[in-house]
């Protein structure tokens, strides 16, 4: 990932924010051809000692699934267009616009996994990880047959991250007057992702007057 020094992101525990806030990755790998291949996955994060770890599984049918070695998991984080209107020296200077954003690239290997008692381990967190945020009740029952079978159309796997890039591109290498320009215009809009980028702003901007 291209990361100018000024957006690199060295706080490790931005990466548990945006894993908590988005935990759906793309997850590439390398088929036989040659080419990237990627899924979009739900996964469960965790911290393993230094390192993180991630757990999910494929639909079975999936190419990628069952995939050993090496892999790139992506976390997705808030985005979103910035104008050049908001910048206090637009007069003065040739301004053009952009797109700030957050963003994670995990390296490191995938294991898969097709024992039942850790198929069944995954589904069963990630039914307690999503349900509850939704309103539902549903758990994995391993006892019911039925739900225990259906653990044969899935190939779980866990993926360490050996290698961690974080890039928040938020303005950093702007004026501060301009950052707390952009700020203000991305408040002014209303909606999720713009409010959550502006948060991100606010909270550099803060660390760099201090």
């Amino acid at each position: 990932m291209y990361t100018p020094r000024a957006f690199a992101e060295d706080d490790p525990y931005a990466l548990d924010r945006l894993l908590a806030r988005d935990p759906f990755v793309t997850l590439v790998t390398t088929g036989g051809d040659g080419l990237p291949f990627a899924s979009h996955l739900p996964v469960l994060h965790a911290r393993d000692g230094e390192g993180l770890l991630l757990e999910g599984h494929w639909a079975r049918p999936n190419p990628q699934a069952g995939h050993a070695g090496p892999a790139l998991a992506i976390v997705h984080g808030p985005h979103h267009y910035i104008s050049p209107e908001w910048y206090p020296d637009k007069g003065e200077t040739a301004r053009v616009p952009t797109w700030n954003y957050a963003v994670a690239h995990l390296y490191g290997e995938l294991q898969p996994l097709h024992d039942e008692d850790a198929l069944a381990s995954i589904v069963a967190r990630l039914g307690e990880r999503f349900e509850s945020a939704v309103g539902g009740r549903w758990h994995y029952d391993h006892d019911d047959p039925r739900e225990r079978a259906q653990l044969r159309g899935i190939v779980g796997f866990r993926f360490r991250a050996a290698r961690i890039e974080l890039k928040f591109k938020l303005n950093q290498n702007h004026p501060a007057a301009n950052v707390q320009g952009a700020i203000d215009g991305l408040r002014g809009l209303g909606g999720a992702d713009a409010a959550e980028v502006a948060g991100l702003m606010a909270e550099r901007l803060a660390r760099r007057e201090r």
